[in-house]
């Protein structure tokens, strides 16, 4: 299972927040230099995830300097200070004529992108900002102030439709911010459908979007209609589009731009009224640059943009969040441990909220010998394990249902490294797991997911990986 499949971990958490509220600082970025000079933008305490500067139409301080990359750097409000971050630029980003690729600005400072010089001047909101207090919206919950600015935009974004572009890391929730989207809009009556762009073989990504006619192609015995006639009506999204090759990329611009799709092996148009968003992990400014990405495609995709940020910037949401995870996991009689709370707070979570249910999972599967970070799988063998009678079972191979016992002695017998011996652990917990909850649920997909506190495509893929 790829680190993709974990995008739709359902983000849960209801803590009690007391209102908060910043004490008015905020800084204002003023184009001095440079063929934007007087463009301006102010960052303040309510302003949604970070503010980008560059010539891309996404960014919120474009410029026409040639010599700015698409997107160039990143600002952000961190407390009382403004942090910089170069976002890869072709030309560098330099702070009084010293370059940096992250640095904490506090006002007055000059910075320099290409051609560009911006002046950094910390100001004064009239007033004091206060953030949200909602704790959610819709599946996404998280009470950090990083999550708290954005919810404000999602309440606006989910009122129209607009593409949208959702931006972040792997594990970050896009699947579940696009599911929230749609259910908290108009079309929330409308189906949603995902399509998930690194899933489907090259050769029938066309087919699968558009739809085919019995007779086609090899092995089309039937009519089948594509994701964008499944939508009609609700929501569909793009998940992973930066995948998307470049000839499909052109045959989706014009579906978008006409509202219409054509069956593959058919000369008929259909009309479709889907409202379209799109996921991704990549930087498509930077894929554009590559000419891996359509230019052309991003502009119409981009009407409206949300970046999630990853957990380690969403302060407090770990521990809540482990703290739920703990309780969906674990029996209702293990006390969710101190020790590992505060393990749990010290570590930056490279794999976001993937990583943080993993390692949740593997404490209550192994207690106090699991690690907090994940484990890299280790490479296949080579070997069959059904080769038959007389054939020795692969090192790592659990013996069958009926002569196991207890799970973790069958895995201990088997004289594995730690590292192999864990997953093993764990992937016998998940296998019974999945087993449990379905049969309380009499095999309905949707309940069981539902009370596992986990998105129904994880829970699906959970069930798809552990069939006998």
């Amino acid at each position: 299972m790829s680190a993709d499949d974990f995008d739709d971990v359902e983000t849960v958490l209801a803590p009690r927040v007391e209102k908060p509220a910043a004490d008015g600082a905020a800084f204002a970025l003023v184009v001095v230099e440079g063929p934007d000079a007087g463009r301006h933008v102010t960052i303040a305490q309510d302003s949604p995830s970070r503010v980008l500067a560059g010539q891309s139409p996404a960014c919120d301080l474009r410029l026409s300097d040639r010599t700015a990359s698409r997107r160039h750097a990143a600002f952000e409000l961190v407390g009382q200070r403004l942090r910089l971050t170069d976002m890869c630029s072709t030309n560098g980003t330099f702070v009084h004529g010293l370059a940096v690729l992250d640095a904490y600005l506090a006002g007055g400072e000059l910075v320099r992108l290409g051609a560009t010089g911006i002046r950094v001047d910390r100001v004064a909101q009239a007033g004091r900002v206060e953030l949200p207090t909602a704790t959610r919206f819709g599946k996404i919950v998280g009470a950090s102030p990083e999550m708290r600015r954005l919810y404000p935009l999602c309440e606006r974004l989910a009122a129209s439709s607009v593409p949208v572009i959702i931006e972040g890391e792997t594990g970050t929730g896009k699947e579940v911010l696009a599911e929230s989207l749609h259910d908290m809009g108009p079309r929330a009556n409308g189906p949603f459908v995902v399509f998930d762009c690194t899933a489907v073989a090259p050769n029938l990504v066309e087919s699968a979007l558009f739809g085919h006619e019995r007779g086609s192609f090899t092995g089309a015995t039937e009519s089948r209609r594509g994701v964008f006639e499944e939508a009609h009506g609700g929501t569909l999204l793009l998940d992973e589009i930066g995948d998307l090759e470049l000839p499909l990329q052109a045959k989706l611009l014009r579906a978008l731009e006409r509202s219409e799709v054509r069956r593959v092996g058919s000369s008929k148009w259909t009309r479709v009224d889907v409202r379209v968003l799109a996921a991704t992990r990549r930087d498509l400014d930077r894929e554009i640059q590559l000419g891996r990405f359509r230019d052309d495609l991003f502009f119409r995709l981009a009407v409206a943009r949300i970046e999630l940020p990853p957990l380690r910037r969403r302060a407090g949401d770990v521990l809540v969040l482990a703290q739920h995870f703990w309780k969906r996991l674990a029996d209702r009689a293990m006390p969710f441990p101190p020790d590992f709370g505060s393990r749990l707070t010290a570590y930056d979570w490279p794999g976001n909220v993937r990583e943080l249910y993993n390692a949740v999972a593997r404490r209550v599967a192994l207690g106090e010998l699991a690690p907090i970070e994940t484990a890299r799988p280790s490479m296949p063998s080579a070997a069959d394990p059904s080769a038959g009678p007389g054939v020795p079972p692969l090192p790592g191979s659990l013996p069958p249902p009926s002569a196991r016992g207890d799970a973790i002695e069958a895995v201990l017998a088997l004289d594995l490294p730690l590292v192999r011996a864990r997953e093993k652990v764990v992937e016998e917990f998940e296998r019974r797991y999945v087993q449990r909850i379905l049969a309380q649920h009499g095999g309905n997909v949707t309940s069981a997911a539902a009370a596992s506190g986990i998105a129904r495509r994880y829970f699906q893929l959970l069930e798809a990986r552990h069939q006998a």
